[in-house]
């Protein structure tokens, strides 16, 4: 027997092989970064796609075989050519590059690589827009329509009180689709969140919410009793069957209601966090207290709304103003 075939093998032998370090990268994220499910399957279906376009349409080779230290430069600028060439927007853009620069630099952390090949491309420019909100009319006309889409009475109090506390607090929809009973204290209208980055925050709703979730929980009992199975606690929102709702329901609640309402397609569960934000700040409150019921990490991603606000304003002043209109 040859004596090297005695020696263990190397953890990061793995890793000198592109797959291989896409997928220690991915259980790193998992487990000691306690990423989402949803932003796993976001990073790799980027990385994914990748390592299929370096190996197959840059170095002729195949998944398995590329090696993690023939990626270059101009191996990350062509993936973002290829991506403009396949009609990718630029945000789609960005967030793959970002995926390939943590991914690197992972790789620079374990000792694969001296420096990181993506940090010298730069990042497709970002469109400076946010989703439109919605004006307190809409949001109205919105409330209003909750419970007018289905005929069973207690899902009708759960729609109605999914779409106000949404409107209440800002919440993300994988915010809301995670908490449980435990975590709303009614009595004082506030309720706890573990947001990105598993960071908690204590949000405050006021008492239309309040009652509306007073109603839901009147009828809780009944939907969850359709469950086959009890487990997960006492989720706040159940689904038909009893069991936790999934945000993807909580988007084709949304559809309905805005079908209902007849407002304009494509207003999303993001749209109301948009809209609580922007009324907020209509109204006079600060920039600093907003960004902690959102849960911003940086003050900087909160003053997006105040660059709407003022080109709302100048669109407003250029309009109306006789003196701004040009000739």
């Amino acid at each position: 027997m040859n004596p090297r075939s005695r020696r263990p093998r190397n953890p990061l032998d793995a890793l000198h092989r592109l797959e291989g370090l896409i997928g220690a990268f991915l259980e790193h994220l998992a487990e000691e970064r306690g990423y989402s499910q949803h932003t796993l399957r976001a990073y790799r279906g980027d990385l994914e796609r990748f390592l299929t376009f370096v190996a197959r349409g840059f170095h002729n080779t195949t998944e398995d075989r590329l090696r993690t230290d023939v990626v270059d430069t101009a191996a990350v600028r062509a993936f973002l050519a290829h991506l403009t060439q396949a009609k990718v927007g630029a945000r789609s853009q960005a967030r793959a590059l970002s995926a390939v620069r943590s991914l690197f630099r992972f790789a620079c952390r374990a000792g694969l690589l001296e420096t990181n090949p993506a940090a010298a491309v730069r990042t497709p420019k970002q469109p400076q827009r946010l989703p439109r909100e919605l004006r307190p009319g809409e949001i109205e006309n919105l409330l209003d329509a909750a419970g007018s889409t289905t005929e069973q009475p207690e899902l009708a109090l759960r729609d109605r009180a999914i779409l106000e506390l949404l409107y209440a607090t800002g919440l993300r929809v994988g915010e809301l689709v995670s908490l449980d009973w435990a975590d709303l204290d009614l009595d004082d209208g506030t309720l706890r969140v573990v947001g990105k980055g598993d960071k908690e925050r204590m949000v405050p709703f006021g008492q239309t919410a309040q009652r509306a979730l007073l109603a839901w929980l009147g009828a809780w009992d009944a939907v969850r009793a359709r469950a086959a199975t009890v487990r997960g606690g006492e989720p706040l929102f159940l689904n038909f069957r009893g069991g936790r709702l999934t945000d993807r329901s909580v988007r084709r609640i949304l559809d309905a209601c805005v079908a209902a309402a007849a407002l304009h397609a494509g207003v999303h569960p993001h749209a109301i966090r948009h809209s609580f934000a922007t009324h907020l700040l209509e109204n006079g409150a600060d920039l600093r207290m907003i960004q902690e019921l959102l849960g911003h990490s940086s003050l900087a991603t909160t003053q997006r709304y105040t660059h709407l606000e003022i080109d709302r304003l100048m669109t407003v002043y250029r309009e109306s103003h006789p003196r701004a209109k040009r000739g």
